[in-house]
């Protein structure tokens, strides 16, 4: 059974669309190198998410049933919603104000454990025969195409008028 966990940081003071740039580049990476991506991203909502990733590996490691096994988890899903915006006013020429509008996000990634592959071979009567010599003169699958034709050119055209 694999574990979920989650972490969610609130509040955050950047922009919704700012922080999915960077969320996009970790969402299906395994933890380290979600880690090592958001230690060398150039954008500075990187280290706030690199906060929340590290917030939710330990939420996997707390719980119950947990493996052991940090290499395991992977980032299942990661995503920035909007949060409330702080309106402020800025005095402009001629006694009038502009609007600036302080965004805000709610971030929030989730970690799981990559189940393990167990392979189990087949052993059936064809596995073990030997393959068939390809007769003499028997051409390959596939075949090939014949070659395209050439269109016509303009010269055909004024040749013709």
């Amino acid at each position: 059974m694999a574990i979920e966990a989650h972490a969610t940081a609130r509040y955050v003071r950047t922009s919704a669309q700012k922080a999915g740039l960077v969320l996009d580049l970790i969402r299906g990476r395994d933890v380290n190198h979600a880690l090592a991506t958001l230690r060398f991203a150039r954008k500075g909502i990187a280290k706030d998410i690199e906060k929340v990733l590290r917030s939710a590996i330990a939420n996997a490691q707390n719980k119950d049933g947990f493996a052991g096994d940090v290499d395991r988890l992977y980032v299942t899903a990661c995503f920035a919603n909007q949060g409330p915006s702080q309106k402020r006013i800025r005095p402009a020429p001629m006694g009038r104000a502009f609007r600036v509008v302080k965004r805000t996000a709610h971030l929030t990634v989730k970690v799981a454990e990559r189940p393990q592959k167990i392979v189990v071979a087949p052993v059936g009567p064809d596995e073990h025969a030997p393959k068939r010599p390809r007769r003499a003169g028997a051409k390959p699958k596939g075949g090939t195409r014949p070659a395209a034709k050439a269109k016509s050119t303009s010269k055909k055209k004024e040749a013709k008028a």
